[in-house]
């Protein structure tokens, strides 16, 4: 048996909307009603139950510690409606016009494409809106709205997310770089003295954090120019195995012998900005999006631990030839 409900949505969103906009006024402008109805609204929500939302204070008006509770609960209960609404649309009209998409440059740019290729041909009709994002700025599209789903280094606070992949990062440089050339394990010493190519944030402060304290360094925004550089001997820089794996078979990278932490796990995550209200193509991609990202990362894992590495005499003798 359903309650008997006393108080409309109506009068939840005048209420919602005095304090939101600081007055009677202002609420009748965002509402389109006039001031006399949003006025009327209120005060019958107050009737209704009993209650004063507002009190006194000189000549203002301000929330009751009851006004505070209910308006704080008529917000989430208008964004519930409003979402029940979003969601019964996208349903009515079959999978969404458009989603929007962040994904965290480190996940494969190949994969990611042919995981939308293979969206586009059940749905040719949903145009994407891919963000090519970096940390903070992957929960900045979420948290603003630009995106649907994301591919994230971490989980947003607030939001809810589940592994997709584990990435294998490496330190890599040119074959012809001077660390290759000193034919030992390396120190952090050892590449504090040499060029270091980082990845610039994308949220609005931009922020860098570098993985190794070096004298030199160059902040790219993505990660092909900082590929160019490394492959070109400009410096040395961390990368996913499933990303240069054409490169480390083309013997244009070498991972650097580090004597302690040669590899780093980089886990990525598969973000709803809202699963609840997520429609049907948003789930249909993120399924894409998680079946073929574990496979073909877990074979790049296996292509890279079976190719040999490159022999201490090698790297000894490309030293005496110069």
């Amino acid at each position: 048996m359903f309650p008997t409900l006393k108080i409309t949505l109506d009068q939840w969103r005048a209420l919602v909307a005095v304090v939101d906009r600081g007055s009677y006024s202002g609420a009748a402008s965002a509402l389109h009603k006039s001031q006399s109805s949003v006025t009327y609204l209120v005060q019958k929500l107050e009737s209704q139950l009993d209650v004063k939302v507002f009190a006194l204070q000189g000549r203002k008006s301000i929330l009751t510690p009851t006004g505070e509770l209910l308006y704080r609960r008529a917000r989430v209960l208008i964004e519930e409606a409003a979402g029940v609404e979003k969601s019964a649309r996208a349903i009515s009209a079959g999978w969404e016009a458009e989603i929007g998409l962040a994904a965290e440059i480190l996940f494969p740019q190949r994969l990611l494409l042919q995981c939308l290729d293979l969206f586009g041909k059940e749905s040719p009709h949903t145009r994407i809106e891919l963000i090519e994002s970096v940390m903070q700025g992957t929960a900045e599209a979420l948290f603003d709205g630009r995106a649907n789903l994301a591919i994230a280094a971490q989980i947003p606070e607030g939001l809810t997310g589940e592994t997709l992949v584990q990435l294998r990062a490496v330190l890599v440089a040119h074959p012809s770089h001077p660390l290759h050339a000193l034919g030992r394990q390396l120190t952090a010493r050892d590449l504090r003295a040499h060029r270091h190519l980082v990845i610039r944030e994308t949220d609005a402060k931009r922020a860098t954090r570098a993985s190794v304290d070096t004298a030199q360094r160059w902040t790219v925004s993505n990660m092909s120019t900082s590929l160019l550089a490394v492959t070109s001997g400009m410096g040395f820089a961390w990368f996913p195995l499933e990303y240069i794996q054409q490169e480390l078979a083309a013997g244009v990278l070498e991972p650097l012998p580090l004597r302690e932490g040669k590899e780093r796990v980089v886990p990525l995550y598969l973000v709803y900005a809202d699963r609840e209200q997520a429609g049907p193509g948003v789930l249909r991609l993120a399924q894409i999006i998680h079946e073929h990202a574990t496979a073909e990362c877990t074979r790049a894992a296996a292509d890279a631990d079976t190719r040999p590495a490159a022999p201490a005499a090698r790297v000894k003798r490309r030293k005496a030839v110069r």
